[in-house]
């Protein structure tokens, strides 16, 4: 199991389009959207970003739903719903199968089996290859582990806060891959607009942070922050696009010994 795609709710205008596309180089092609009249921008094989453009309003999650790969989604649901877990109906579209529910807490999570080769060809502007992790709010962590980590199987693969002995994150690894999700702790009920934009994002493994960096220059991006090493020892750079979503690029493996926690899972890698 893997992340397959995300959606990102954007509003009307087309600056945040441009980001992807010009900034991150998910371009000029474009896939065939998989999910409905999405706007789906390919990072790799069996991975997109889909952007719901057209929204007249904020909305107070942009992250508009996370999608995971599994090889046999009629099983999955049926097991979902052994477990009293309410779902979608699958829904067949050419090369793919795939279903939505909402977790415990509200956050649109689907389901998806690829069917058939997948062949993608890479912009050479392209800044990463793979999507790693996608981080949302959680007010209620037990309410939530109760549905990734006691029903789909999910571990915890770091976990740590901007203080010791607090945790700000937690990194919940899929049970058969590399992905992760992170829940977002800590967070006010009321968080602002900008607030909720850091908190629910995205995150784009490469291997070098540095050169990520120099050719984001090259695409046109606009330095805003510079790289750092994290508390998860990694080193990231923090991009944000025009509506304030946080897009996150982190190198595969940490360069020093993350703080709080040991990692418990295989760190991710560039897709083969």
């Amino acid at each position: 199991m893997g992340i397959g795609n995300v959606s990102i709710a954007l509003p009307k205008g087309t600056g945040p389009i441009d980001f992807y596309i010009k900034n991150l180089g998910f371009g000029p092609q474009l896939r065939i959207c998989r999910m409905g009249s999405l706007l789906c921008l390919g990072v790799g094989t069996h991975q997109t970003i889909n952007l719901l453009s057209g929204h007249s309003e904020k909305t107070s999650n942009n992250l508009a739903e996370v999608t995971f790969e599994t090889s046999d989604v009629g099983r999955l649901r049926l097991y979902l719903e052994s477990r009293g877990v309410q779902t979608g109906q699958i829904i067949d579209v050419p090369r793919s199968r795939h279903f939505s529910l909402t977790d415990p807490e509200g956050h649109h999570i689907g389901f998806i089996q690829y069917i058939g080769e997948d062949r993608y060809s890479y912009s050479e502007n392209q800044l990463s290859s793979r999507i790693i992790h996608a981080g949302f709010v959680v007010q209620d962590r037990a309410a939530e582990d109760k549905f990734y980590k006691d029903i789909l199987g999910f571990h915890v693969y770091w976990h740590g806060g901007m203080k010791e002995g607090e945790d700000n994150w937690v990194d919940m690894q899929v049970p058969d891959g590399t992905d992760w999700i992170e829940y977002m702790l800590r967070v006010a009920p009321d968080a602002s607009h900008k607030t909720l934009g850091v908190m629910n994002h995205i995150a784009l493994g490469v291997p070098d942070i540095h050169a990520a960096q120099q050719q984001l220059i090259k695409n046109g991006w606009k330095s805003t922050e510079e790289p750092k090493i994290g508390r998860d020892g990694k080193w990231q750079l923090n991009l944000y696009d025009p509506d304030e979503t946080r897009v996150e690029l982190m190198e595969f493996k940490p360069t020093k010994e993350p703080c709080c926690s040991a990692y418990t899972g295989p760190h991710p890698g560039p897709p083969h």
